[in-house]
């Protein structure tokens, strides 16, 4: 008799992390397929190690990030100071991280208001809000881009 494989070990709170970054991602009405896939394939090989769990965990991420769960509910769920601000910050990275055209802004006002909804239900002081603007600001100046960024801040956290 043959076993099927345990489910991929991404925690429920981990999994919260990822709603919120992808609500930031849809705030402005548009997720580039592109965006989708490449972060599929980042997050389930940072979650899953063998190709039958990653293929199964694709799968069901992309059924996560196609739900549209209001930010209260996501925000609501962050245990610690650490998980706000990380939400925070990379929420701003992926914010600032395109243009729907070459002629508006990096952030248009979709995306301010989503990212001040989200400062707000974060409960954070501006203090602490413009510092993390101001870490986000120095990641998103280096040469690596949105999709290794997210990874590698994900990773870090969850170590």
């Amino acid at each position: 008799m043959v076993q099927t494989p345990p489910p991929p070990s991404i925690t429920p709170r981990q999994m919260n992390l990822l709603r919120i970054v992808t609500a930031m991602a849809w705030s402005d009405g548009e997720l580039a397929q592109e965006e989708v896939d490449v972060m599929l394939d980042r997050f389930s090989g940072l979650f899953a190690t063998e190709a039958t769990q990653q293929q199964q965990l694709r799968q069901e991420l992309r059924d996560y990030m196609m739900q549209n769960i209001p930010l209260e509910e996501l925000t609501a769920k962050l245990q610690t100071q650490e998980e706000r601000e990380l939400v925070l910050r990379l929420g701003y990275e992926v914010i600032c991280s395109s243009a729907r055209t070459p002629d508006e802004d990096n952030i248009n006002d979709e995306e301010a208001a989503a990212y001040q909804k989200l400062v707000d239900l974060l409960g954070l002081s501006p203090e602490t809000a413009q510092r993390v603007i101001a870490e986000a600001e120095e990641i998103l100046n280096t040469d690596e881009n949105l999709i290794d960024s997210l990874t590698r801040q994900l990773q870090q956290f969850m170590q």
